[in-house]
């Protein structure tokens, strides 16, 4: 029997029978997602306010030189009416393969509520609609069961927006033959799933796959209403905590125990003399590298495990005086775009990343609330009582700033540069005598950022200096990280799922967040009733308060077995019931409490083993002060 593809049996009917032949390239499908900013953030100057989104077409066959009514991507971007694009770089796919063009609204005439016209050699023309979703892929982590630096697992959580249930039918990855070839993505088997995410919730897909290169990738989920996609590079998930100016001591085996005790596995320097090319220090202490990593060097089997992610731009953003154009930033990381080296960018100003979105492929920011600078305006904060103040803005705008970066950059991960001590801010013409945050401030911006689901935090600063001036950071830097070492899991593979800022009285009381993850829910009551004490210019929180709080939990949680405190001393019983959409839990506490939520028993004492690893970590690493103050001397 002869077999003819579809397009060379359309050929043969053409020349037999006359009939039209047929477009070389069908659009599949289109990802729309919105451009947000965050309300409670203050400026000094007004907002841009044209609203655009980030948007990813997928095209199946080989079409070129699109134009998006009438316009080319050059001549738009010229215009100021796209931010940046990934258009110069495409090639035609060839049959049967796919093409995802991307490029980053600027203007609201690419915003939601518009179209376009979509013209391309090989495609016939069509209308694209650019409406928000009512359905989207919300998050998509890439896991390795084993040590691999090759993900072998997929989890994926869809939120459904409309008003029917939505069921999902299968997972297919489109994936280039080659690094060299990442914008032609072939189609791989599709993986049967079998869920249905409730109307105006969420829900997910965990499924296991082979062994997946290193490089981008179309995700497709198969619904009733047409598929779900998202185009991102695939990289294995894992919760790394960095620190900042650490390579000047990095030789020192004192300080890397020091570093070892809080928990960090990673550091922002690249190769340093006399540590990393010193297999009997860098292997007893090895710090994951997160700098410019030329792929020449970096992109083989033995560096990859060590690698946390390519950052090397500073904060385009700023750019020393003049921000750097989203296009150039584009542009600058396109080298690494063959390797198997993820990339990432330090997004600064919240008034402005939403044009930076999607550049690269695990998005951080930098901001902190104290004694520091920033971009808002933290005198316009009405927030104590009428009073205003330079010194501080408020902590939990850290969870906005994160919760606005992560819908930006969905369905990627994100991480945070949280605040840890410094010995650099200086002056006190604010009337605030200390210049680094309090345990207490540094804890509660570090717990902000998680309970929105970040997959890395990155401590600035932790160089010998600054530790040393502020050692009674350290033990909440190490709580911190012993609460991550005991949760990853469901960071890794949860999804933020519910926000709620609570009040009292018309003042700040609770910032409610979760986390849903297969096996467990994480619950955050967050404190915002802390203040500002006029005396020593710092924020202080109030004794533990008896608080009520109620949970939403997504269906496959909904019938909890366990439900308990945890945090750094331990596991702790805590009072609940359950309610038709979830959980209400009442305890006494204040600054923060953290709360699981699981129908597996055996959650708990995971949890506790996780806990006991990290208590032992510390242990083995115990810190000789008397040798760091040597070092600085």
């Amino acid at each position: 029997m002869i077999s003819f593809s579809r397009s060379i049996l359309h050929a043969l009917l053409v020349s037999a029978v006359g009939l039209p032949s047929l477009p070389a390239a069908e659009l599949l499908g289109v990802s729309v997602i919105p451009h947000t900013i965050e309300e409670s953030m203050r400026y000094r100057k007004p907002r841009d306010p044209d609203r655009s989104a980030r948007v990813q077409v997928f095209v199946r066959g080989p079409a070129s030189a699109p134009t998006f009514d009438g316009r080319t991507p050059a001549e738009l971007l010229a215009a100021g009416e796209w931010a940046w694009h990934d258009l110069a770089t495409a090639t035609p796919a060839p049959e049967g393969a796919l093409s995802v063009w991307s490029f980053n609204g600027k203007s609201s005439r690419w915003g939601p509520g518009q179209s376009f016209a979509l013209k391309a050699d090989g495609l016939p023309e069509t209308t694209v609609s650019l409406d928000a979703p009512k359905a989207w892929i919300s998050a998509a982590t890439f896991l390795s069961s084993d040590a691999s630096v090759s993900p072998d697992t997929v989890v994926l959580h869809v939120a459904n927006d409309s008003d029917r249930p939505l069921p999902l039918t299968a997972l297919r990855l489109w994936l280039p033959t080659d690094g060299q070839s990442w914008m032609s993505l072939h189609p791989q088997a599709p993986l049967a799933v079998n869920t249905t995410v409730p109307p105006k919730d969420k829900g997910f897909v965990k499924v296991r796959t082979p062994r997946l290169p290193l490089t981008y990738a179309a995700l497709e989920v198969s619904t009733p209403d047409g598929p779900l996609w998202a185009h991102l590079r695939l990289k294995r998930e894992v919760f790394d905590i960095s620190g900042g100016w650490v390579g000047d001591h990095v030789r020192h085996e004192s300080f890397l125990r020091l570093l070892a005790r809080l928990h960090v596995n990673t550091a922002h320097l690249g190769q340093v003399e006399g540590y990393t090319d010193t297999p009997a220090l860098y292997d007893r202490w090895p710090l994951k590298l997160f700098h410019k990593l030329d792929p020449g060097t970096f992109d083989t089997d033995a560096w990859l495990p060590r690698l946390h992610a390519v950052e090397f731009l500073g904060e385009p953003q700023y750019g020393g005086g003049r921000p750097v154009p989203p296009q150039e930033v584009f542009d600058a990381l396109l080298p690494w775009r063959t390797s198997r080296l993820p990339t990432s960018v330090t997004h600064s100003e919240e008034l402005i990343w939403r044009w930076y979105a999607g550049l690269s492929d695990f998005p951080h920011y930098d901001a902190y609330r104290v004694v520091a600078p920033s971009p808002d305006a933290w005198n316009l904060y009405d927030r104590w009582g009428g009073r205003r103040i330079r010194w501080g803005a408020p902590l939990e705008t850290i969870g906005d700033m994160c919760r606005s970066l992560r819908e930006l950059n969905r369905p990627m991960p994100c991480a945070y540069w949280s605040q840890g001590p410094h010995h650099g801010w200086r002056g006190s013409r604010d009337g605030r005598a200390r210049r680094s945050p309090t345990p207490d401030e540094l804890r509660a911006q570090a717990v902000h950022a998680l309970s929105t689901r970040i997959t890395s935090l990155y401590w600035f600063n932790l160089s010998l200096q600054s530790l040393l001036q502020f050692p009674d950071t350290w033990d909440a830097m190490t709580r911190v990280g012993r609460e991550i070492r005991m949760l990853e899991p469901f960071f890794l593979e949860g999804d933020a799922y519910r926000f709620e800022r609570r009040t009292r009285d018309g003042q700040p009381d609770w910032d409610l967040a979760s986390i849903a993850a297969p096996e467990a829910a994480v619950l955050f009551a967050l404190d915002t009733a802390y203040t500002a004490d006029p005396e020593e210019n710092v924020f202080r929180f109030g004794p533990p308060r008896a608080a009520s709080f109620a949970f939403a939990l997504p269906a496959w949680l909904r019938q909890p077995a366990d439900v308990f405190r945890v945090d750094a001393d331990g596991l702790h019983a805590t009072r609940w019931q359950v309610t038709a959409t979830g959980i209400t839990i009442d305890d006494t506490v204040s600054r923060d409490a953290i709360f699981i939520a699981t129908p597996d028993p055996a959650v708990r004492d995971a949890i506790e083993s996780r806990r006991r690893g990290a208590l032992a970590a510390e242990a083995a690493n115990a810190v000789d002060r008397e040798a760091l103050e040597a070092l600085r001397q």
